[in-house]
């Protein structure tokens, strides 16, 4: 018995005959109006009762709950459930037994609504199936009813292989199970991805207990990432990792496979405890080795693309999978070891000769360098020694300065072949880094690749002139351009300088002579060979004080008488022999 006519009770005492025959004339209007309102059901607001579809069209669904009119509900409500049709029991909620029409009220969102949040909990803890509709896309997933409830359905519960068009799932009804449920917020997440697994798992097993290494399978591209590429082989996923994709090198695997592409694996490896695959594609090809031209030997010359660039030299690919590697040092005959980027750019089309090639163990050296001639085997005939060039400095050390005449020719000026002069402390008082360093070859060593360059050869010795100015003796101005703890540095004509000792720079007045004071310097000391010139401030008036006491000495103990007294000669001292011992005593003084 429906829910309409379960409460319908005849009336005892109704007379049916009369009825028929239109002779109850004894029957009052209010009595007939009683009878005819105890056959309708008592309809109470505000509370879920079941119905009967009475009609369905696109607008609306018009439904009876056996009251004196039917309730009409919007068609939308019903989006979630596309199979309903006419008899089907629906439930509804009755907002108004009857509005300003008369006419009957009700929500069948309402009626969904109020048992909902039950129903959901309910399908939560019994992992029950539900059936939800789809109604649109939102960050991250979808929006599913679910009993009139809006729950979260997230794109990676969708299905178990990456969803890339969600737009294909709006408006689709499909089965979920509740996997999660915020109580304070009232927030569901479904999963349809759920349903599957279990499915999938036993199949995985099946699929992965039957796997051998080196088998060959069927599958489909499932997904691209930038370290490979995965397969669906039917039910299990096997990654290629990126290198096993090609033999050559490739830096983005969709420029070998594309999304949904059928393609042959072969398997290398497999874990049936993690359920992980490792396949391979390039190694259903033969190896490019092993179809290198057999006539290639040590010393051809070969074209190639550089591929890699690193630090210490860079691959070049001679064919896709062969590729040779040419190390920074066989990229000029420079001694100077550079980056390989300041010779060459990834994508360059270049030309080298082999160094060594080993195919059992499939690698190749190249050189870059050889393409030219090595510039010491002549050395002697283009740097001969005492021939003169235009070098330009590299570096210094303490000891000298290293130059470069050309590409792969260096050479090192030492400290000591910078000036004649000038005395050097370092190489950076003299020049600088990059500057360009007029010299002549000194020495040439082909064996360790080193020529000993000069500078200061290019001019004459200036010490051969200085012998015959600066003179033990003479006197020069000088200026005091440095001061150190032994002694001051003391600029001379013709860019030489001088040393004179503390004793030496006492001036006449008793004080110190000063960085900077521009004074007479006696020579006392002339040394060519060390290029050493010993001078004195003090001596330039000391010595002629001296000579003056001397002078007054002589003359006091000269005899008072103008006749001079002569001797024997025999018994005394010849005036040859007196004449002798003062040029002596002269000399004795003078060297003090």
């Amino acid at each position: 018995m429906s829910e309409v006519t379960k409460n319908v009770q005849p009336l005892q005492d109704f007379d049916w005959e009369q009825y028929e025959n239109g002779t109850m004339a004894n029957v009052s209007k209010e009595e007939l109006d009683k009878a005819y309102d105890e056959t309708l059901n008592k309809v109470s607001e505000h509370q879920v009762v079941d119905g009967t579809v009475i009609s369905v069209d696109k607008k609306e669904v018009v439904v009876s709950i056996g009251y004196k009119s039917d309730g009409i509900i919007p068609a939308s409500e019903f989006r979630y459930n596309p199979d309903l049709k006419v008899g089907d029991t629906v439930e509804v909620y009755v907002e108004n037994a009857e509005d300003k029409k008369g006419q009957l009220v009700l929500s069948h969102k309402k009626a969904r609504l109020s048992k909902s949040w039950d129903r959901v909990n309910a399908a939560l803890d019994a992992q029950e199936i539900i059936t939800g509709y789809i109604k649109c896309r939102t960050k991250g997933g979808m929006i599913v009813d679910v009993f009139g409830i809006e729950a979260f359905l997230p794109g990676s519960q969708i299905d178990v292989h990456p969803i890339r068009d969600y737009d294909q799932f709006v408006g689709k009804t499909m089965e979920f199970k509740v996997v999660k449920i915020n109580q304070e917020f009232r927030n569901v997440v479904v999963s349809h991805k759920a349903l599957i697994e279990a499915e999938l798992e036993a199949q995985k097993q099946e699929i992965i207990s039957k796997l051998e290494k080196g088998q060959i399978l069927e599958g489909v591209v499932k997904n691209i990432t930038s370290y490979g590429v995965f397969v669906d082989l039917g039910g299990v996923d096997g990654l290629i990792h990126i290198t096993d994709l090609s033999w050559g090198r490739i830096d983005d695997p969709h420029k070998v496979v594309e999304l949904d592409q059928k393609i042959n694996v072969v398997i290398l490896d497999f874990d049936e405890e993690k359920k992980r695959i490792a396949l391979g594609l390039k190694q259903l090809t033969p190896h490019p080795w092993d179809a290198l031209d057999a006539n290639l030997k040590v010393g051809d010359h070969i074209k190639g693309k550089v591929v890699v660039l690193a630090d210490y030299g860079a691959f070049v690919e001679i064919q896709p999978g062969v590729e040779g590697l040419i190390h920074v040092s066989e990229m000029s005959w420079s001694q100077h070891l550079r980056s390989a980027q300041e010779f060459m750019k990834v994508g360059d089309e270049i030309e080298a000769v082999i160094l060594t090639l080993d195919r059992d163990e499939r690698k190749m050296s190249l050189g870059l360098k050889q393409l030219k001639e090595d510039p010491w085997e002549a050395i002697e005939v283009k740097y001969p020694i005492g021939s003169k060039h235009t070098a330009r400095v590299r570096n210094f050390t303490n000891f000298g300065v290293f130059v470069e005449l050309e590409e792969g020719v260096d050479g090192l000026v030492h400290i000591s072949d910078l000036s004649w002069t000038k005395k050097v402390k370092h190489p950076s008082e003299f020049t600088q880094v990059g500057a360009n360093l007029d010299v002549i070859v000194l020495e040439i060593d082909k064996e360790n690749r080193r020529l000993s360059l000069g500078h200061k050869q290019l001019e004459d010795n200036p010490w051969n002139g200085f012998e015959e100015k600066y003179t033990v003796g003479s006197i020069h101005e000088g200026k005091i351009t440095e001061l150190l703890e032994k002694g001051a540095v003391v600029a001379l004509d013709e860019n030489i300088e001088g040393f004179a000792t503390p004793k030496h720079l006492v001036k006449e007045d008793g004080s110190q002579a000063k960085q900077g004071e521009t004074l007479p310097f006696k020579v006392i000391e002339f040394n060519k060979d060390s290029k050493r010139i010993i001078l004195s401030h003090s001596r330039t008036f000391e010595d002629p004080q001296r000579e003056e006491k001397k002078a007054a000495a002589k003359k006091a103990r000269a005899p008072k008488n103008d006749t001079p007294k002569i001797e024997n000669v025999a018994a005394s001292t010849t005036l040859g022999d007196i004449d002798v011992l003062a040029q002596l005593k002269a000399q004795m003084e003078k060297g003090e």
